[in-house]
């Protein structure tokens, strides 16, 4: 079984969002995700600054499986990368939901992260 932090908010995508106490998120892709995917050999990102809409691509993860794009659960503008990822990919598989976190943003719409699925919902989805 996947693991899934009730702290977190998830979209239907497999990326989860984690609102920070300065009212910033940051997103990544969930436990089950990274365990679908496989060993991940690249993480392509969007450049800070950067605008968002929800939904939309935001970057490419590639595994020894397959490459898979990446949604963004909300939308905003992005601050920052993790450009760790860059030289260790591996990263998103060994700890998805720590330094394994892919970007930082300033949600446009403050009220959207409690629209995704609670880990509950994201639980029966995820199966």
């Amino acid at each position: 079984m996947s693991t899934i932090p009730a702290d977190l908010r998830y979209a239907k995508s497999h990326e989860w969002l984690k609102l920070e106490s300065d009212g910033t998120v940051t997103i990544g892709i969930t436990d089950f995700a990274q365990d679908s995917l496989g060993d991940i050999t690249y993480v392509q990102m969007p450049k800070v600054g950067a605008t968002l809409k929800a939904g939309e691509t935001f970057g490419v993860v590639e595994s020894v499986k397959a490459a898979s794009d990446l949604y963004a659960p909300v939308g905003g503008t992005v601050l920052a990368v993790n450009s760790a990822l860059e030289s260790a990919p591996e990263t998103v598989n060994r700890a998805p939901y720590s330094d394994g976190w892919m970007l930082k943003l300033k949600p446009a719409d403050p009220a959207a992260p409690a629209a995704l699925l609670d880990s509950g919902a994201y639980a029966k989805l995820a199966g």
